[in-house]
């Protein structure tokens, strides 16, 4: 027999509502609630849980809540149900109180009622106690429910509180639109499927965290790995998802674990195993990088490297040109310089900043030799700048011992300079300074004689000395030359090449994934690899949507071991760390990576040591176990207080679960992750000590093999490197 309305939901009732505030709803049991297991839900179900979800009836339908606190208070003696206790003393009796945070609201609809959904409770008679089976069924005058996140209507002081049926909690965990990929289940609600949609979890950044060993690797694998088979049905036919995943591995655990899906691409230090060479060209990094890279000062020697970027960079130090083509160049620099320390003041602004412009005149006039290639009138330009110059030098030798130039003195040089520059075929628009960041192919040889040309030019060669030193150290390092290819010959893969392999190209060329793995890459310039893809893919994507109409190419970039490479800094503007110049990377993609189509995947087990801008732009959070009191306390100042709850369950969670919260779920949800086959699992495997202590498993050591691998760039790091010693 059906029960009626009325008569199922008393027996399902659990309590009453005693205390209503916007944040928490106080809940005093009764009697005959279920104690320890729940058995008139259909399904035995352990109650009361905490995190676990109760239903308030309100005008909307019903209020979810969450039990955040269980405990027992002395109250007065709770009236029993079809019990007459007139007669009994009115003493203070221990009382079993919940306090609920509410999440939201769940309506109902039209459905048929199903097996699962058997409830206990008879509609021809009062209800037995609630831990007794009983043999009522939901009314079948309903359909589905559907769970919004809010409140618009609270319930009152004396409402029933119920218990949920199998029906009503998957409907909570199953709520949303767009649900298209399965992660896992939830424990707390009957093992309802918790599914995500890729648009809100990848679209504005995820952070993974948690202690070691907790499953965070295994869950980033999964998401990844879960998104592209769900695309790939969704796809229908043989070609690869137009999915883009990039994953920054510096531990190498990725190897291995996208071996089944076509079309991933690893990169390494060393190739094999289906590993391509990893190379992030010098010519693809920016001036700030340059700087971090060369740890050059901000005054002299940073000025410098940026000149000496955009000359190597415009092809002033090419080798094969002609005595005009070389004259031409130098007049543009010449220019470029004259403008820029006119704009500063630098000519007329007294000791040394004067002084310091009048020995660059000195330098200047020297390289203005005639050649017999120049016409007549080339000729006449160049002695008509030198004359100039000669003019300013000889005026002050020794009647100005300030060297200032007065503005109209500069404005004749800066003139006569450009018609120098014009007659060698230079226009206004040729002599603006080009862009030191543009990525255009240069040899690590050329910037060295760069610098030193530029240094020369500017008069500062005494203080580059130690910063070209620091320089020819790492570019002369044979694992630099792996990467970086700072040898002699420039790379022949392009800007389009390097692209279309790092990020993926179209069609039967696709990159569902590319494994960058960082495991031996130098120390010293681990930071500014990660720094460099990183850059260069957000400003790929800036690029790909200005030239299509506004339209993003989706993108995701996965940070492992993010408090290594998102790590907090000083911002000390005059001195810059690799470190800090990656972070500054990290932080313009979590504020502007969405707009561009590039989503962040952060993954890390101290959080308390990742930058407070990086964290504070993840909307979305998959938090498994976290012990560290820095970093709970970090974590909780993430989330709303009425959601503070959730975090006293994160030191006890078990392997494989986490909390999902934020914009990527409708509701914070415990989630057991779904497992990955061992043979595609991140290799962050526990180390088993008893096993090999024991000799259950053997392991066997040569570490003649193990100096060998070391040191296998040393013999030829002589033989490829005599070539440098001139430098």
């Amino acid at each position: 027999m059906s029960a009626t309305p009325i008569a199922y939901a008393g027996a399902l009732r659990i309590g009453t509502v005693d205390f209503v505030s916007s944040d928490e709803i106080r809940v005093s049991l009764d009697i005959e609630a279920p104690e320890d297991i729940a058995l008139n839900t259909g399904i035995p179900r352990p109650f009361p849980r905490l995190n676990g979800y109760v239903l308030v009836g309100t005008s909307d339908g019903y209020m979810v809540g969450q039990i955040q606190w269980i405990t027992v208070q002395p109250s007065q003696f709770p009236k029993r149900r079809g019990m007459q206790d007139f007669g009994l003393v009115d003493l203070p009796y221990p009382v079993r109180k919940l306090s609920l945070n509410p999440l939201g609201t769940l309506q109902r609809g039209l459905f048929a009622a199903s097996a699962d959904d058997v409830v206990p409770g008879d509609g021809d008679r009062d209800p037995t106690p609630m831990n007794r089976p009983q043999q009522a069924s939901e009314p079948e005058n309903e359909n589905s429910y559907s769970f919004t996140r809010g409140m618009s209507t609270y319930p009152a002081v004396g409402d029933e509180v119920l218990l949920p049926t199998q029906r009503q909690l998957r409907a909570i965990v199953e709520s949303g639109v767009n649900r298209r990929v399965r992660i896992g289940t939830s424990p707390l609600a009957a093992n309802a499927e918790v599914r995500i949609d890729p648009d809100r979890l990848f679209g504005r950044h995820l952070a993974v965290l948690g202690n070691t060993g907790s499953g965070k690797s295994c869950s980033v694998a999964g998401l990844i790995r879960w998104s592209l088979e769900a695309a790939q049905r969704e796809c229908g036919d043989e070609r690869n998802p137009n999915a883009r995943f990039i994953i920054l591995d510096p531990n190498g655990e990725y190897s291995h674990a996208f071996d089944d899906i076509q079309g991933v691409r690893r990169f390494a230090v060393e190739t094999g195993e289906g590993a391509d060479q990893l190379r992030v060209p010098l010519w693809l990094w920016n001036s700030a990088e340059w700087s971090a890279f060369a740890q050059a000062t901000a005054k002299t020697q940073r000025p410098t490297l940026v000149q000496a970027l955009r000359t190597v960079k415009d092809g002033s130090v090419d080798e094969n040109t002609s005595s005009r083509q070389e004259m031409r160049r130098y007049l543009r620099t010449i220019v470029s310089l004259i403008q820029m320390a006119k704009n500063a003041g630098t000519p007329w602004s007294g000791f040394p900043k004067a002084k310091g412009f009048f020995e660059m005149i000195e330098k200047w006039k020297e390289g203005l030799t005639v050649q017999s290639s120049f016409s007549e009138w080339e000729v006449k330009m160049i002695e008509s700048l030198s004359n100039n110059m000669n003019t300013l030098l000889t005026s002050r030798q020794p009647a100005h011992p300030n060297c200032n130039l007065s503005k109209e003195e500069v404005d004749i040089l800066l003139c006569t300079a450009k018609m120098a520059y014009e007659a060698f075929g230079g226009s206004d628009s040729d002599a603006l300074p080009i862009d030191a960041d543009l990525p255009l192919p240069f040899t690590g040889d050329q910037l060295l004689r760069s610098v030193e040309a530029n240094a020369e030019l500017m008069g500062v060669s005494d203080y580059v000395e130690t910063m070209l030193i620091r320089i020819k150290a790492l570019l002369s390092d044979a694992r630099m030359k792996q990467i970086a290819g700072s040898g002699g010959n420039i790379s022949e893969e392009s800007l389009s090449d390097w692209l279309a392999s790092y990020i993926g190209d179209d069609g039967s060329a696709a990159v569902p994934v590319s494994i960058i793995d960082l495991s031996l890459v130098p120390a010293e310039i681990v930071h500014l690899v990660t720094a460099v893809i990183a850059r260069v893919t957000l400003e790929a994507l800036q690029r790909y949507r200005r030239l299509n109409g506004g339209k993003t190419l989706p993108t995701v970039l996965v940070m492992e071991e993010a408090h290594t490479f998102v790590r907090r800094y000083r911002d000390d503007p005059d001195n810059q760390s690799v470190a800090a110049v990656c972070c500054k990377v990290f932080e313009k993609i979590a504020r502007e990576g969405r707009k561009f189509g590039l989503g962040m995947v952060l993954s890390s087990q101290r959080p308390s040591e990742l930058s407070p801008t990086v964290l504070s732009q993840c909307n979305s959070f998959l938090l498994h176990r976290i012990s560290n009191d820095k970093d709970q306390e970090l974590v909780s100042r993430l989330l709303p207080d009425s959601l503070s709850g959730l975090l006293h369950d994160l030191p006890s969670l078990p392997s494989r679960q986490a909390v999902l919260l934020g914009w990527a779920s409708e509701l914070p949800v415990l989630v057991e992750i779904d497992e990955i086959p061992e043979e595609y699992r991140p290799k962050s495997d526990d180390p088993d000590y008893w096993g090999v202590w024991s000799g259950e498993k053997r392991r066997d050591v040569d570490w003649k093999s193990v100096a060998d691998d070391w040191q296998q760039d040393i013999a030829g790091l002589t033989s490829d490197n005599n070539d440098q010693a001139d430098l």
